[in-house]
């Protein structure tokens, strides 16, 4: 035997073996059993049902549960009012500047402001949306509706290849054409997490385009807009929690996120701007047994501790605003 033949093969072992151990080290598990263990323990430890869908823009790792079950969306219906809006802006049929005016027949109960004001109040479309998404206003969603029109929004929507999600109504109206038979289940909107994550995505990769080409010069602005609002989003009790005690009135938030409440329903999809990476999560919990409207509804809890397990599975070294450019994510990061 040639001794240092042997020697030689034996190093070169040793430098394939420790190359592969640095390979796995630094390559992502798109596929995880253990925090998918996790979260199903969270989930199975609520007292209602979950869905969600979660994944890391920049490593691929993804997660779900019920990631496909149609769901009631609430508020987080909202998401596919923005997505509508920015498709219509891209297309200069509407601007952010556009002045709509507030009428005393938008003005619903629940959540916002503007139905507590006197009509008739004009406001841009930019300030329409933005009330939409940091108060969740259901009278500046009406008044966004109005303008976009509920047609265009549902055909933005499938256009955009979601099959499960819809926009049956104004918020605490009554339609005014023929509703779909499956409109009684799910009331104001329907989803599933896999494609309300979707949604999400497209505003944090701005992908505004419908039929996959180039990106416009002006895409990014239109993004940084939806992004600035997300971002601002008074309500952090869901996937917020336990990622963040940041006031969003602050700067440096590094959540994104829109939520939806019913008495048996909490829902949030957030944009987080992880150390290793943007990770988009959207959950879902229905028929919820504790219909509490306080911070400590177990549907907010379950949420947060689905949100907390993701991210310190991914991103141990927790999150970083500045890894994610919220003004333009078309342009470079921002150091």
């Amino acid at each position: 035997m040639n001794l240092s033949r042997t020697v030689a093969l034996t190093s070169s072992s040793l430098v394939l073996l420790a190359a592969i151990s640095l390979w796995a080290q630094h390559t992502p598990l798109v596929n995880d059993s253990q925090l998918d263990v996790q979260l199903q323990s969270i989930a199975s430890a609520h007292h209602g049902k979950v869905a969600l869908y979660a994944h890391n823009l920049r490593t691929g790792q993804s997660a779900e549960l019920n990631a496909d079950e149609p769901v009631k969306t609430a508020s987080v219906i909202k998401m596919g009012i923005l997505l509508d809006a920015a498709e219509q802006i891209r297309g200069g049929t509407a601007t952010f500047d556009d002045k709509l005016v507030l009428t005393k027949d938008n003005q619903v109960p629940g959540s916002g402001i503007l139905g507590q004001l006197t009509a008739p109040l004009t406001l841009p479309l930019r300030d329409v949306l933005h009330l939409m998404v940091v108060l969740s206003d259901n009278t500046a969603t009406n008044v966004a509706i109005d303008r976009l029109g509920l047609a265009h929004i549902n055909a933005t929507l499938e256009a955009a290849g979601l099959k499960h999600t819809y926009l049956y109504k104004k918020v605490y109206k009554p339609s005014t054409a023929p509703m779909p038979a499956d409109q009684p289940q799910f009331g104001l909107g329907k989803t599933t997490a896999r494609e309300m994550a979707s949604i999400m995505e497209r505003f944090a990769e701005c992908r505004l385009s419908l039929d996959g080409t180039a990106p416009l010069p002006s895409d990014g602005a239109i993004c940084g807009v939806v992004l600035h609002s997300l971002r601002e989003q008074q309500d952090r009790d869901s996937l917020p929690r336990y990622l963040e005690s940041l006031d969003t009135s602050e700067k440096g938030s590094a959540i994104g996120n829109k939520t939806g409440a019913l008495d048996q329903v909490r829902n949030d999809v957030a944009l987080i701007a992880s150390v290793n990476g943007p990770i988009v999560i959207a959950g879902f919990t229905w028929d919820n047994a504790d219909q509490r409207w306080t911070g400590d509804n177990e549907g907010e809890q379950t949420l947060a501790k689905l949100a907390q397990a993701i991210v310190t599975r991914w991103s141990p070294k927790g999150l970083d605003p500045n890894s994610f450019n919220w003004e333009n994510p078309l342009a470079a990061v921002a150091h």
